[in-house]
């Protein structure tokens, strides 16, 4: 057999080439222009591929801190696997998944136990089963690790267009320094209960995500999980049947951020704040007026897991087409609308809540806080009113004033620029009207922005402005704040309430949070989610509402959590839904809104 280096050396340049001979010095007659240019590329090429994977091999050593002598990467890659999507680790199933010898394997797993890498989990009473999971210092390293990577091919890419300029990758310092927010770890230990932890939720697009992420909380807290989801009115009605069992059926419930006045003065949740100490609970990253509305006087009984501003949305594109600027006032809003309004076209110029009871009840409320006053008459302070310790007198219904009848007249005016089916409309209604490019403006909760945020066919995307609430003629910049927190039941068995405890802590952590947002969620009560390039990266509606906030926009008081929050509501979402299908006119709603609310603070002994 000849040998490789006996090959006899090609008689033409095509011969050459096919023999592959491109590695040696080409010759002066044969070689072109176009040739010098291509072998330039394909060197630099081949350079460019050279650092990429000098860098990443750095980098995983570094920053996973895996040793050599074992293939470590693999282990990593299925613990963390199975830790996103809930499946169950065992030292054999690992093993197996490693590639490597048995011995060798099972010598590599108790290197990275010992090194504090994963985490040894008993299964069963007895303590003689086992489960294996990524610990919480594996995962922060696999998240700066990956972010990194997708650093490097990002420049390696931009490297490889046309004219692309060679930026230099994000150093591990600059990715270390950005505000991470790192991936929840499973429970050191399982939750001590006799049965499933039994949830009762909102049918939302954050509470969907949790329920999407069931068998990953199911593994991370050892135990299976049931939940139930009802829209807003059921959900009211089913809080409120359950506590008045002997025992709850539930162990944990969302509740309206409104709602908790009267929640927790009937005596139908668990207060939290023995808990919250023993605990040393931080509540700092919350937004103030979030965790404000989940207490009632001076006692606190839920953790924020979603909050909402609602905001007004705009199409982009739309307005400067037709030379229109942000609307930042009631009358400004009007007019865009007026131009904007198409029926021909399938456009409406306004979208916003109409339907009968709660959905316009709320609307009345939010258009009446930007006209600058509360629906009750609340204390004022600096910076708007104080709904937390509103009492007496300061529960009195403010309908008959000229800032009601403005907020009246002006979604009377709105009526002309709306849907068809406006009287009809709830939450989702106007979300999906405006995602579906049926109408160019809409009031909507960032909750369910996900319709037009994440949806990459929705004429909305990435063509959406956000604002606070336009103003009336006497009212501030606001964007009236909402969402639920998650409650232990007061009548929940007593011996459950420490692991139920645990449970929500871990469900309204951080860390938990932020699988929501990645998984269909845009909401989120914590500022530290704000500042997450990841998260922010998610939509431009994170950055923009987190503006709001810290201008102090997104406040509670516009939905005062007073006891009688829902029965208000109700009363007003039937009047002033009247009003607007012409059943009565504007004095007459507003005086009848007056009355019977009137009547049932005097019936609650409020004044």
């Amino acid at each position: 057999m000849m040998a490789m280096n006996d090959n006899p050396e090609p008689r033409s340049p095509s011969v050459r080439r096919r023999a592959g001979a491109r590695f040696a010095a080409p010759e002066g007659p044969y070689e072109t222009e176009d040739q010098r240019s291509a072998a330039g590329s394909s060197n630099r090429e081949s350079g460019q591929f050279l650092d990429f994977v000098e860098q990443m091999e750095e980098a995983s050593a570094r920053m996973l801190a895996l040793k050599s002598g074992y293939r470590e990467m693999r282990i990593v890659i299925h613990l963390i696997r199975s830790h996103l999507s809930g499946q169950l680790v065992t030292r054999s199933s690992l093993a197996a998944a490693s590639g490597l010898s048995y011995g060798t394997a099972m010598r590599a797993i108790d290197d990275m136990q010992a090194r504090g890498l994963i985490i040894k989990r008993p299964r069963t009473p007895t303590g003689r089963s086992f489960s294996l999971h990524p610990a919480a210092t594996l995962l922060a390293r696999w998240q700066a690790y990956a972010r990194r990577a997708k650093s490097l091919v990002a420049a390696s890419l931009r490297q490889e267009q046309p004219g692309g300029r060679a930026a230099r990758p994000r150093s591990a310092a600059a990715d270390a320094a950005a505000t991470i927010v790192p991936l929840p770890p499973v429970l050191d230990s399982k939750l001590a209960l006799s049965r499933e932890l039994r949830m009762l939720m909102h049918a939302d697009p954050t509470f969907m995500a949790m329920h999407a992420l069931k068998r990953h909380f199911e593994m991370a807290f050892g135990t299976a999980i049931s939940s139930r989801a009802l829209s807003i009115d059921r959900l009211h009605a089913e809080i409120v049947a359950n506590s008045r069992l002997p025992v709850s059926q539930y162990d944990l419930i969302a509740c309206d951020l409104p709602w908790f006045g009267e929640m927790a003065a009937s005596g139908r949740l668990l207060p939290l704040d023995r808990l919250i100490e023993a605990a040393q609970f931080d509540t700092a990253d919350f937004h103030p007026d979030a965790l404000a509305s989940t207490r009632h006087q001076g006692r606190q009984y839920g953790v924020p897991v979603i909050t909402t501003a609602e905001i007004l949305v705009y199409r982009t594109d739309l307005l400067a087409a037709a030379g229109i600027a942000p609307p930042l006032t009631a009358a400004a809003t009007l007019d865009a609308a007026s131009r904007l309004h198409d029926p021909s076209a399938g456009i409406s110029g306004i979208a916003w809540n109409g339907g009968r009871g709660t959905p316009v009840g709320h609307t009345f409320l939010m258009i009446l806080a930007a006209f600058g006053q509360p629906v009750v008459d609340l204390r004022r302070t600096a910076d708007g009113f104080d709904a937390e310790n509103a009492s007496g007198e300061q529960l009195r219904p403010l309908f008959l004033t000229e800032t009601a009848r403005q907020t009246a007249d002006f979604m009377c005016e709105l009526l002309e620029f709306s849907p068809p089916n406006i009287l009809n409309m709830a939450w989702y209604d106007r979300a999906f009207a405006y995602a579906q490019g049926k109408a160019a403006i809409a009031y909507s909760h960032t909750m369910v922005a996900p319709l037009f945020e994440l949806d990459r066919a929705s004429p909305a995307y990435r063509r959406t402005g956000y604002l606070p609430h336009p103003v009336g003629p006497k009212g501030r910049p606001i964007a009236p704040l909402g969402g639920y927190a998650l409650t232990i039941p007061a009548n929940i068995a007593p011996e459950r309430i420490e692991p139920v405890w645990i449970a929500l802590r871990a469900l309204t952590s951080a860390n938990t949070t932020k699988l929501y947002l990645a998984n269909g969620s845009l909401a989120s009560p914590r500022f530290s989610l704000s500042r997450d390039p990841e998260i922010r990266a998610l939509s431009p509606m994170v950055a923009a509402v987190d503006d709001m906030a810290r201008l102090g926009y997104m406040r509670m008081w516009p939905r005062p959590p007073i006891p009688e929050n829902a029965p208000i509501v109700a009363i007003i979402g039937e009047e002033i839904h009247d009003m607007l299908s012409g059943a009565q006119p504007v004095a007459e709603a507003l005086a009848a809104a007056q009355n019977r609310v009137d009547a049932l603070m005097r019936a609650r002994g409020h004044y």
